[in-house]
């Protein structure tokens, strides 16, 4: 198939060379660029647990590499990309837990103890849920630490917008509610959303469904990680 991928550019590398692998034509049209809040600091103080729903903190330098305060915390992260990046970092206690942000607040309120320290949750300023409100709801203190952007694009890529006005693309993978609204405002100042709603949209997740609006063909990931969502293309006729 040919997809058009909307991941930020530091993401792409990856993702494309396993669609190769599996036979996909790979069309880039990232829909956020990421920019650290290089003076942003993580509080000096004692952390039960480091809840990370998101592998581009990890790239931040308060984080990469761990410092070795930080390194012996154990990670619970969202889903297996979010747990390899803090095992690159230098975590050396990791798990994935949850899938989402919903799950990611049930495996720790299930395996931490309010009493035993607080949370550090590492972010970007945009999020897809509010973790930190979920754990502060089981009585958890919770420090969120602002460390980067997910600045929008303002227009699809030249290659995309060729693609979805000749009609070669087949698909469009989509990974957040945040991305699926920027992709249906951007197809839409484009004067594509009549050629956008004759290709499947991949999502991650039925929220991430929910945030196109009508009229696009969608599929929804059985786990809203990535393996599930790639194994969507398997199926596709």
């Amino acid at each position: 198939m040919r997809l058009i991928l909307t991941r930020p550019q530091d993401d792409l590398e990856a993702l494309v060379a396993r669609l190769r692998m599996r036979g996909h034509t790979c069309i880039e049209s990232p829909l956020f660029s990421i920019r650290m809040r290089d003076a942003s600091v993580i509080p000096a103080r004692f952390y039960q647990a480091i809840a990370l729903s998101s592998a581009n903190a990890m790239k931040h330098k308060a984080l990469d590499p761990a410092s070795d305060a930080l390194a012996a915390i154990k990670v619970i992260a969202v889903g297996a990309r979010s747990a390899k990046a803090a095992r690159r970092a230098g975590f050396r206690d990791v798990r994935a837990e949850g899938g989402n942000v919903e799950g990611l607040a049930r495996a720790i309120a299930r395996d931490c103890n309010p009493s035993d320290g607080a949370i550090l949750y590492p972010s970007g300023a945009e999020t897809a849920g509010d973790l930190k409100g979920a754990l502060e709801a089981h009585g958890f203190t919770v420090d969120r630490v602002i460390l980067y952007d997910a600045i929008a694009a303002t227009t699809l890529t030249p290659q995309a917008i060729g693609a979805l006005d000749s009609g070669a693309a087949d698909g469009v993978l989509l990974y957040s509610p945040r991305s699926a609204r920027i992709w249906s405002q951007l197809v839409a100042e484009s004067g594509l959303t009549g050629a956008a709603r004759r290709i499947r949209h991949y999502c991650l997740s039925p929220n991430v469904a929910a945030a196109l609006g009508a009229g696009f063909m969608s599929e929804v990931a059985a786990r809203p990680d990535e393996p599930s969502l790639l194994a969507l293309l398997d199926r596709s006729p």
